[in-house]
C-alpha cells in the first residue's frame, strides 16, 4: 500500500518512517511512503504557500493554487491514485471500522494543512474525504496522518508478525476493548496472574477473555455495547 504524504513539514516525518513495524514494512515492500512539499510548487521568492483570510481573522490561510498542483501532480505520478484524504478537525472522526476501510484502497493521499487551515474552495474542488483525529485542535495534519497510517498499516497483510493480533485489538472484530493481558512473572509484588491463563484450557481461556472484554467495556466504553451485551451478566 501506498501513502503520499502532502505537507509543509516533510522533515517531521524523519524519525517515524525509521521507527518499528513501519521501517519492516516498508523494508519488505508492504508499504511506500512519499512525502511531498507544497513549497515546492510556490511560485515567489518567498515560497510562499499562505495568505490572509479575506474578511479579517487571525491567522493566515493555505491558498489553492500550490494546493492544487500538487495534488495534481501525484495523481499523474502515482500508478493507481486512490482516495485523498483532508485531516480536518470536521471531519469523519477516525475509529477502527474507518482504518478498515481505508485499508482496502491501494494508495492514499494526505491532505495536511497548518496554520488557519486550507482555503474552502480545496475542499469544493478536489472534494476529499474529510477525517478528524478526535474531538481536539493539533498544530497541524502532520500527527494525524501518522495515526491513520499507524492504524491502516497494521491491517494489511504481512505487516504485523502474527496476523491474528489485529483481529483482537480494542476496537477490532469484536468491537470490544481488549481484555487484560499478562506476562512473566507469575507474581509480581503480591499482584498474580489469573489462574484461569495458566490452566491450559483454551476454552475457558477463551470464555474469560471474552467476559473481561465485555466487563471492560461496560465499565468504560458502555456506548460500543449493543443492547444484549448491556444486559448480559
Amino acid at each position: 500500500m501506498r501513502f503520499d504524504i502532502l505537507t509543509l513539514f516533510p522533515e517531521l516525518f524523519d524519525s517515524y518512517l525509521e521507527q518499528g513495524l513501519l521501517k519492516r514494512a516498508i523494508r519488505n515492500q508492504l508499504v511506500e511512503i512519499q512525502r511531498w512539499n507544497f513549497r515546492d510548487w510556490a511560485t515567489d521568492k518567498h515560497a510562499s504557500v499562505d495568505d490572509r483570510p479575506y474578511g479579517g481573522g487571525p491567522g493566515m490561510l493555505i491558498g489553492c493554487d500550490t494546493v492544487f498542483q500538487c495534488v495534481e501532480h501525484v495523481r499523474e505520478v502515482v500508478p493507481e491514485p486512490g482516495k485523498l484524504i483532508m485531516l480536518t478537525p470536521q471531519g469523519r472522526t477516525l475509529n477502527q471500522s474507518l482504518a478498515q476501510e481505508l485499508s482496502k484502497e491501494r494508495q492514499l493521499t494526505l491532505l495536511c494543512g497548518r496554520y488557519e487551515g486550507f482555503d474552502e474552495r480545496i475542499r469544493i474542488g478536489l472534494e476529499p474525504m474529510e477525517i478528524s483525529a478526535g474531538d481536539f485542535i493539533t498544530n497541524g495534519g502532520e500527527v494525524p496522518a501518522m495515526l491513520i497510517i499507524e492504524t491502516v498499516i497494521r491491517l494489511i497483510p504481512g505487516v504485523l508478525g502474527d496476523e491474528s493480533s489485529a483481529k483482537y485489538d480494542s476496537f477490532s472484530e469484536s468491537g470490544l476493548l481488549e481484555y487484560p493481558q499478562y506476562t512473566r512473572p507469575q507474581n509480581f509484588r503480591g499482584m498474580e496472574v489469573p489462574e484461569v491463563l495458566l490452566s491450559g484450557n483454551h476454552q475457558e481461556i477463551a470464555r474469560w477473555r471474552h467476559e473481561q472484554s465485555l466487563l471492560r467495556t461496560r465499565e468504560r466504553r458502555s456506548d460500543l455495547l449493543t443492547e444484549s451485551e448491556s444486559n448480559s451478566t
